[in-house]
């Protein structure tokens, strides 16, 4: 493989080439064996179904700390004299990174791409400053913003909420944060603007106004979109549900909280929920229950593919390879439809013991495979008509009569109790749940 290809004048992984597809026969750990990115799945190619995007801050700010030791990984692009240099070589490195893996998207946080500057207005100058080397690579590389966001927690400043904090001055320094990132995701061509709730929670229930902030949260959003709609961003604005950390009580508890949160504020018709699969679990939901939610409530917009640890309640951002899960997950994308304009980006991060710039491939690689393998078997569990007759069969006492005329409102409480009282005890009918369980997994042995 040619591994010359890299970006600017410095080569950061070297000796990796570009990835590509050798299919599951192949034992080269640095080639797809399921990602075939131009097959065709249920009319769609996978690329157009997937819409891969590689996220900027674990992939190339993270080095591997934790709150037990220091990070463990060196960086060649972080040992560069100032800020600003090491940011530009933090760039090419991520597009050098794109390139070989090729994978069509990306997505940033702001000062994850920049540096915050002294102030406002500095901090708008070094991310401008970033956003033209960013859109030089994209031109060069043909890779495009899936979204992009403000790291609106990390700040100490933000530690009491950012939309909804309690002191005015912060919130106009949070707002003034998104207005920036929001003129750099149009500068960018960005697909889509993601709010991270990240620290829109409280701690004491007793010190805090919920009321009040949770107005001014949707206010804040309300703002927010009506800038963006006045720079001619026409793309979905996307709510990220968060269930317990870092805020001891997240206001985006999970897809159904966030989903009444819009509709109670009239901002259903422009926001749409990314769901993140290690949110929902720690939530107590699957991840593909808030897919679900998110999907019937017509507010699916993307995904952030990663998974949790079962054994720990913390948001530990692993990279997706448990295939179970991606089938579950692709079964509701393919029957909403897809997720474009958004996609599934890798909201996650290679192991601290995970050291080599080799580790940084075989993570995007195995997560990339898991789900083009889920995609797969999706469509074949869809096709099976047992599976169809399994779910849809069971409320098949609502297509017609009186189950339909109740569907149709067509019946009072007392007409349901007079129905009830003339039918006598209704029959048992089983669920068949391990037959439904055992279909899956038989649809998951044959392979892809």
């Amino acid at each position: 493989m040619n591994s010359n290809v890299f970006i600017g004048d410095t080569e950061f992984f070297p000796g990796i080439g570009k990835v590509q597809f050798e299919g599951p026969e192949s034992d080269n750990p640095l080639a797809f064996k399921a990602y075939d990115r131009n097959r065709v799945v249920s009319g769609k190619s996978m690329d157009e179904h997937l819409r891969f995007a590689v996220c900027y801050w674990h992939s190339f700010c993270a080095s591997g700390g934790d709150p037990f030791g220091p990070g463990t990984r060196q960086y060649k692009w972080a040992d560069r004299p100032d800020l600003e240099s090491r940011a530009r070589a933090r760039l090419d490195a991520a597009f050098e990174f794109f390139s070989k893996l090729g994978v069509p998207y990306w997505c940033f946080h702001d000062f994850d791409m920049a540096w915050e500057g002294v102030g406002v207005a500095d901090s708008e100058k070094n991310l401008q400053t970033m956003v033209e080397l960013a859109k030089e690579r994209q031109a060069e590389t043909g890779t495009h913003l899936l979204w992009g966001t403000a790291n609106l927690f990390s700040h100490p400043r933000y530690m009491n909420g950012a939309a909804t904090n309690p002191d005015f001055a912060i919130l106009t320094r949070a707002a003034a944060q998104v207005k920036a990132a929001i003129d750099a995701t149009v500068e960018l061509g960005g697909h889509n603007y993601v709010f991270w709730g990240g620290r829109e929670g409280y701690a004491c229930l007793q010190n805090t106004d919920t009321k009040r902030e949770l107005e001014h949260l949707a206010m804040f959003l309300a703002k927010a979109r009506d800038y963006g709609r006045s720079i001619g961003f026409d793309g979905t604005f996307l709510i990220e549900p968060k269930p317990m950390e870092p805020m001891y009580h997240q206001y985006d508890f999970d897809a159904q909280t966030v989903i009444g949160f819009l509709r109670e504020h009239g901002l259903a018709g422009d926001f749409k929920l990314n769901i993140e699969a290690n949110h929902a679990t720690l939530a107590g939901h699957t991840f593909a229950h808030d897919l679900r939610m998110a999907a019937d409530a017509g507010m699916l917009g993307s995904i952030d593919a990663n998974r949790g640890n079962p054994q720990n309640g913390w948001d530990t951002d692993q990279f997706p390879t448990d295939l179970y899960d991606a089938v579950h997950a692709m079964l509701v994308v393919l029957e909403a439809g897809g997720v474009a304009p958004g996609g599934l980006n890798f909201d996650a991060k290679v192991r601290r013991e995970s050291t080599d710039p080799e580790d940084l491939f075989l993570a995007h690689i195995g997560g990339m495979d898991t789900f083009a393998r889920g995609l797969v078997i999706a469509e074949r569990v869809l096709a099976d008509p047992r599976m169809q007759e399994l779910r849809f069969g069971r409320y098949s006492s609502y297509d017609s009569g009186n189950g339909k005329r109740f569907e149709n409102g067509e019946l009072s409480l007392a007409d349901l109790r007079d129905i009830a009282a003339t039918n006598g005890e209704p029959r048992q009918v089983s669920a068949r749940q391990e037959l439904v369980e055992n279909i899956i997994n038989d649809h998951i042995a044959t392979g892809t």
